[in-house]
């Protein structure tokens, strides 16, 4: 999965708790020992389980996680039991609540998304944009992973992706045709990608970029385009963005387009998940 530092994990305790749980502490309970469960009333796909569970054991908890991230669970399954102190069982809970039913949630919506696509064409990946919230990119990444789909672009860094304000300051689309078989060398350990509307998509497969990305075409206006495209060049990726979502992918799917870029999956509504705590002194 993601790699996720524990001084990650760390903050996200200590913008919890950053300096005592006031309440454990006037309550004089904090070196009473107990178990909490981690439980769902919602079927899901979870997600977060490794890093709740590295929370827990980095606050001194012993830990029995019963599920992994990606695992499919039905309601009123325990995710995971904690045992500690009350002091350490009430640092972990809210905390890992929140990335258990957050995650869960985008990995749940995302493998529905998945499985409409793929029941349409197998061949169709589902792919994230990097509008995710700023400072939650990692979590989000592996809750989406956890469901079957992956990073488009997770940032500058990584990928050559031409949009129309890059041959802006080339002297237009024409200029930037006419430059790219330079690009096309100083890219040749990337593939080179542009979004392009269905004219410019024309001339872009015929000069041979490795792919191009459609934004808010229709489902109709794909099924004639892709394979048009396909017959200019065999080798160029085709992939779809803009309004796409669990609703209408399995339409751009079935239209043989290679990938669907969406940003929807990563506001999903948290799921209905809960803690329950026993103390055992």
């Amino acid at each position: 999965m993601i790699r996720i530092p524990d001084s990650r994990l760390d903050y996200f305790v200590s913008e919890d708790v950053p300096y005592i749980d006031l309440t454990t502490t006037m309550l004089g309970i904090g070196e009473t020992r107990g178990e909490m469960e981690y439980f769902t009333r919602e079927r899901c796909v979870v997600a977060g389980v490794e890093e709740v569970a590295r929370i827990a054991r980095n606050l001194g908890c012993e830990v029995e996680p019963l599920y992994r991230t990606g695992d499919r669970i039905d309601p009123e399954g325990i995710i995971m039991r904690v045992n500690g102190s009350a002091a350490q069982l009430h640092q972990v809970w809210k905390v890992g609540l929140n990335i258990l039913d957050h995650l869960s949630a985008v990995a749940t919506k995302t493998r529905k998304m998945v499985r409409a696509v793929q029941a349409a064409n197998p061949l169709c990946e589902v792919l994230t944009t990097r509008k995710s919230m700023p400072g939650c990119k990692d979590l989000l990444t592996e809750a989406i992973v956890a469901g079957g789909a992956y990073p488009h672009r997770l940032g500058l860094s990584e990928t050559v992706l031409v949009f129309e304000q890059h041959w802006e300051f080339m002297g237009g689309f024409d200029s930037f045709v006419d430059q790219l078989p330079r690009i096309r060398h100083r890219c040749l350990e990337k593939k080179l990608f542009v979004e392009a509307n269905a004219q410019q998509a024309r001339v872009l497969a015929d000069a041979g970029v490795d792919g191009i990305q459609f934004d808010k075409l229709s489902p109709e206006q794909l099924e004639t385009l892709v394979p048009e495209l396909r017959d200019i060049n065999p080798r160029v990726t085709l992939v779809a963005a803009g309004g796409i979502n669990p609703d209408n992918a399995a339409e751009y799917a079935a239209t043989g387009i290679d990938g669907l870029v969406t940003t929807s999956l990563f506001t999903a509504k948290p799921l209905d998940m809960s803690a329950r705590m026993f103390a055992l002194d």
